[in-house]
């Protein structure tokens, strides 16, 4: 809290003498406090009753602590006008700014109280340490206030002084005015005599000038008249007139004068006024610094008594330090205690199963006719898996009769192949050209067939030879690049060979794609895996709603159409641009929205509270662009439950429409995220609400009246798969499926893990241009020095260049182990090592939790949190950790780990998820030893983290030569999309073959 007094003692300006003003400012500063470390788990508080009156003793000292002042006084030298305007502020606001500083004075000082007496005591009843160093910090606050207090105190006798001597002046100043006023009296007195006297020498005049004009005799008496009485007379008369003029002139200075001395008179009545009020004003400082004597007093005593209660603090602090190693070697021993009968009540565990299977083994053998039952029970049994095994027989029947029929069409695909190989014998090879310009061709053609300017059977014709990357097209694109489009298509028009269809058609509905969209990892899924699969030779087309936020520089060639897709929602049609260009080589539609909702104009892809009318309206508009577009795709694959929909829009209303020919594909990346909302909403996007909320079809397992699009997406696939083989099985329980493990579990037949990929190229350190080294596995030696190089970037310790690094690269949510992540940094510290996480939270309190332990180790030489999201920062931090933890509680994949391995870092993860599927353990003797490659823990605990951290540490430290040849094996480990892609297409195709057994039966 800062306050500001402003006491201004106004003056007026006589005679030259100058006006002065004073300001004096008190700012309160709030109470040094420090955050009490929190108590150790495994003490129990104790009070200690006896010291309760140390206690109250130390309330009352702190009650009568002042506040902390800061005076500052200022002489302002300005111009006569600005010392003018400041004398113009009226006294009683300055009485009121006064009163306010002394309630003030005494709010603060109650608030002191507060402050104090909240001061809680440690176990033993006294102030802990903290509390100490926030009474020396009041103490030494106290000397400052009494300082500066006394300081104001003089500054205050100063402008007194300075008061009195001016209202001296004032007085000097009065009795000459008031000795002038007398002067001016008496001359007043005799000018008004002088008056009579004039008024009666003009009435002598008068008579005289009657009798003169009366008397008109003879010229002897005129002449007597006018030359010797008269004239003797005019003289006097003239003269008298002069005298009457003057006496009149002075009669008028002196009435100004007279009004000068009036005004004059008024300015002193006033200065009176002015100086009874300064005296009131001092006789309240005179109050104020009294009190102010009063306080500085007791605070003395306060220091006096503090002083020896300090030296009671340390010896307690002593005694509880004694007793915190007590204790914690007590939990050591109670810790071992604890593992031991762990183990204990593992083996008696065992001990009592044995003892139940030799009970039953002796029930068994005792009782014959229960083996005569037990055996009639494995010859149903037997009877039973010879009629499965017959069916099974038929089945893998119908499939090799399946594999035959394929084979025969792969064979005649193959004539026809070698046909064409023939004739095309004398032609030059196929131009290899990038995948951008395949795709910037196919988007062309599709374009041009949009807008009407191509036949549906010539841009099909154009669409194959296209796909199936022949040279001939090639050459006449780049034969004609340069001119308009109207001769491109002429050229293009030019062929009419009868292609042969390479692979299959694949089109992904996403609501994320990297880099241009990206959230999480579906973005990362999506431009992976269409890579991957355009590579094998697939035709692979995304659809992505156009985002006011992507990223629109990492988009090649993109356009708008010169077409309108028309798409039903609400009970009416809008209108949707298609935009179209490359990413990451791929061809990519942008859907724009021409609704008044401004769906995907919103600065961020989720979050918002419309989210299910957004995918539901895109998930509509994605596949009415393929019907419209006259698309035959083979798969049609939607991720999430953002696109969702796609499953039973296309089997409720765009089969019926036409769009028949794909089987749907829905990958669910997270089930911890379903979608779920009021079954009413499904009808705006035009599907029937009363006949899928059912709980056969999209009703959602926990509410009769909400739709789950990822259940109706599990019932409406063809396949449906998650992103591990682990995670797959997770999901089948209860606590893993969160609430669909019973539907999973229906349509297991169709449900696959499928483990995700990396991309290499971004993720390889032989080539990262953010490494200060680049290296491989062949040569491990740079991520010495980016080592080095992360350590001076961070401020941490250099001096030992094999002291073990730990890093972590998350997001600090409770899925991803927070509480072990925060337990971590301290064990790694505990046991030599160094410990860098980068990462944020989503979470207020725990993104709080996290900067109060990274201020704590601001300035560690061993551990630094860099608490924000740095995508340079995560290339340096993997290249130089030696270990990378990843405790997650739940995992569906996981890329961290895939990347850690990829850079060298070893990780130490929970098996979980698919961090199950990727990293397996190097002291677990039951996995091959060429797939061992770091450490892992089962129960996400302190002790399960422990053992993995601990023999990671040893393993490190004690076997350098074995420890480099797990970073070489890690690094050769093949993360790829490759093989993920793989399982992936043989998916697919077995969906399409049985597809086009069932059309043709």
């Amino acid at each position: 809290m800062e306050m500001k007094i402003s006491n201004c003692f106004p003056t007026q300006k006589w005679c030259g003498g100058a006006p002065f003003s004073r300001q004096v400012n008190v700012r309160f500063y709030p109470l040094p406090s420090q955050r009490l470390p929190p108590a150790s788990g495994k003490m129990r508080q104790r009070r200690n009753f006896s010291l309760q009156n140390k206690k109250k003793q130390t309330k009352t000292i702190s009650s009568e602590r002042p506040p902390d002042v800061d005076l500052q006084s200022s002489d302002d030298v300005d111009s006569d006008t600005e010392k003018m305007s400041k004398q113009s502020l009226s006294s009683s606001n300055q009485e009121v700014l006064i009163e306010e500083n002394v309630d003030t004075l005494t709010e603060t000082k109650s608030s002191d109280e507060i402050t104090y007496s909240s001061v809680d005591s440690n176990e033993d009843g006294q102030p802990s340490s903290v509390h100490l160093k926030d009474l020396i910090g009041m103490i030494r606050n106290a000397e400052k206030n009494i300082h500066l207090l006394n300081e104001a105190r003089v500054h205050a006798l100063e402008e007194l002084q300075k008061v009195l001597g001016e209202k001296e002046d004032l007085h000097g100043k009065i009795n000459i005015l008031e000795m002038k006023l007398a002067e001016t009296d008496a001359r007043l007195r005799v000018a008004s005599q002088e008056k009579i006297h004039v008024e009666l020498l003009e009435d002598q005049l008068e008579k005289l000038k009657n009798e003169l004009s009366s008397s008109r005799g003879s010229e002897e008496n005129v002449l007597h008249v006018n030359n010797s009485v008269p004239l003797s007379r005019s003289d006097s008369v003239n003269s008298l007139s002069e005298e009457f003029d003057s006496l009149r002139k002075e009669n008028i200075l002196l009435k100004q004068d007279l009004q000068a001395m009036k005004s004059e008179l008024s300015l002193v009545k006033e200065t009176d006024e002015r100086i009874l009020m300064l005296e009131k004003e001092r006789s309240v400082l005179e109050s104020s610094l009294s009190e102010l004597e009063s306080k500085l007093a007791a605070s003395q005593e306060a220091v006096s008594e503090l002083s020896s209660l300090k030296s009671e603090c340390k010896n307690l602090y002593e005694k509880v330090e004694h007793l915190q190693a007590l204790l914690a070697k007590a939990t050591e021993q109670a810790d071992q205690a604890i593992s031991v009968l762990q183990q204990n009540q593992e083996l008696r565990k065992k001990v009592d199963r044995l003892e139940e299977s030799l009970e039953e083994a002796s029930i068994y053998k005792l009782s014959s006719e229960k083996l005569q039952q037990f055996n009639e029970q494995m010859q149903q049994t037997i009877k039973l898996l010879d009629e499965r095994l017959q069916r099974s027989d038929e089945e893998i029947q119908s499939y090799v009769q399946l594999h035959q029929d394929s084979v025969k069409e792969f064979q005649d695909t193959l004539d026809n192949l070698k046909n064409e190989t023939k004739k095309k014998a004398l032609d030059e090879p196929v131009n290899e050209m990038p995948s951008e310009f395949w795709s910037r061709l196919l988007l062309m053609i599709e374009g041009w067939s949009m807008e009407k300017k191509i036949s549906k059977d010539d841009a099909k014709l154009l669409r194959e030879l296209v796909w199936k990357r022949d040279g001939s097209i090639c050459d006449a694109y780049m034969s004609c690049k340069e001119k308009n489009d109207r001769e491109i298509l002429a050229a293009f028009l030019r062929f009419t060979s009868s292609p042969t269809r390479p692979g299959l058609h694949i089109i992904h509905i996403a609501a994320e794609m990297a880099p241009v969209a990206k959230v999480g990892g579906l973005g990362d899924v999506v431009a992976g895996l269409g890579k991957a699969l355009q590579e094998k030779g697939h035709l692979v087309e995304i659809v992505l709603p156009k985002y006011d936020c992507m990223q629109y520089e990492s988009i090649k060639d993109m356009k708008v159409l010169d077409v309108v897709v028309e798409s039903y929602f609400d009970g009416r049609l809008y209108k949707n641009n298609i935009w179209t260009g490359t990413v990451e080589g791929l061809p990519v539609y942008f859907i724009e929205p021409q609704h008044p909702g401004k769906f995907f104009c919103r600065g961020q892809l989720y979050g918002e509270h419309d989210d299910f009318k957004r995918f539901s309206f895109f998930s509509r508009v994605a596949l009415e662009l393929l019907l419209q577009a006259e698309k035959r795709p083979d798969i049609i694959h939607c991720h999430d439950w953002q696109t969702a929909f796609v499953a039973p829009l296309y089997w409720e209303i765009y089969v019926p429409k036409g769009l028949d020919s794909a089987r749907i594909c829905f990958t669910c990346h997270n089930f911890e995220y379903q979608g779920t909302a009021p079954a009413s909403e499904l009808t705006s996007c035009g599907l029937d609400a009363y006949h899928l909320n059912k709980p056969d079809r999209m009703q959602d397992n926990s509410a009769n009246d909400r739709i789950n699009p990822v259940k109706g997406a599990i019932v409406f696939s063809n396949i449906v798969t998650t992103v591990s083989p682990t995670y797959a099985q997770e999901v089948r329980s209860a606590q893993g499926g969160k609430g669909l493990h019973a539907t999973i579990n229906s349509h297991s037949k169709k449900f696959a893990g499928i483990l995700n990929g990396i991309d290499t190229d971004a993720w390889n350190p032989a080539s990262d241009n953010f490494l200060k080294v680049q290296y491989s596995a062949s040569d491990i030696d740079g991520k010495i020095q980016n080592k080095e190089a992360l350590r001076r970037l961070l401020g941490l310790s250099s001096s030992d260049f094999r002291q073990p690094l730990v890093g972590c690269i998350t997001r600090l949510v409770p899925q991803k182990g927070v509480h072990l992540i925060r337990h971590a940094i301290y064990r790694t510290l505990e046991l030599g090592g160094q410990f860098v996480l980068l990462g944020s939270s989503p979470v207020p309190h725990i993104q709080r939790e996290f900067e109060d332990i990274g201020n704590h180790f601001q300035n560690h030489e061993h551990a630094r949190l860099v608490l924000k999201y740095d995508e340079a920062l995560s290339h340096l931090i993997y290249a130089a950790s030696d270990m990378l933890i990843i405790p997650s509680i739940f995992e569906p994949c996981g890329l961290t780990q895939m990347i850690a391995m990829r850079y060298g870092s070893i990780p130490i993860t929970r098996k979980t998820g698919g961090l199950n599927d990727s990293v397996f353990d190097v002291d677990d003797d039951s996995i091959p030893l060429q797939f061992r490659n770091g450490f892992t823990f089962v129960t996400a605990d302190e002790q399960g983290f422990n053992n993995a951290l601990e023999r990671a540490f040893n393993y490190y430290m004690n076997n350098a030569e074995t420890w480099k040849e797990l970073v070489q094996k890690d690094m050769s480990i093949d993360f790829s999309w490759d093989s993920s892609a793989s399982q992936y297409e043989e998916l697919y195709e077995k969906a399409v073959l049985r597809a086009r057994a069932a059309s043709r039966s």
